[in-house]
């Protein structure tokens, strides 16, 4: 069965960068697009970006482009979500999804059917 676990959030200041980790296993990803999302307190679960783990491609959210990259590494099946000039809003509870790659990137969570158990990122001002 398919695992996702997240790991690296924390506490930092406005300005400051943080990466987050998310650790696959249960099965072969090649064929599968890894989704990074986040939900804020009363706030409804936001897409902030995606990676095709086949060739890399990326994907991202308007509000976080130039400032978040996602990378992966293929050898340890681990996708990175590298956050610098972290805003106070960019405070919620960050996941990382999987699913099947089926030609289009989505960015609602329910296109997703595999999901971490989220790491929280606290940005004071």
């Amino acid at each position: 069965q398919v695992q996702l676990v997240e790991s690296g959030g924390g506490l930092v200041q406005a300005g400051g960068s943080l990466i987050l980790s998310c650790a696959a296993s249960g099965r072969t990803f090649s064929s599968y697009i890894m989704g990074w999302f986040r939900q804020a307190p009363g706030k409804q679960r936001e897409f902030v970006g995606a990676i095709r783990w086949s060739g890399g491609s990326t994907y991202y959210a308007d509000s976080v482009k130039a400032r978040f990259t996602i990378s992966r590494d293929n050898a340890k099946n681990t996708v990175y979500l590298q956050m610098n000039n972290l805003k106070p809003e960019d405070t919620a509870v960050y996941y990382c999804a999987a699913d099947r790659y089926s030609g289009t990137v989505y960015s609602q969570p329910s296109r997703y059917a595999y999901w971490g158990q989220g790491t929280q990122v606290t940005v004071s001002s």
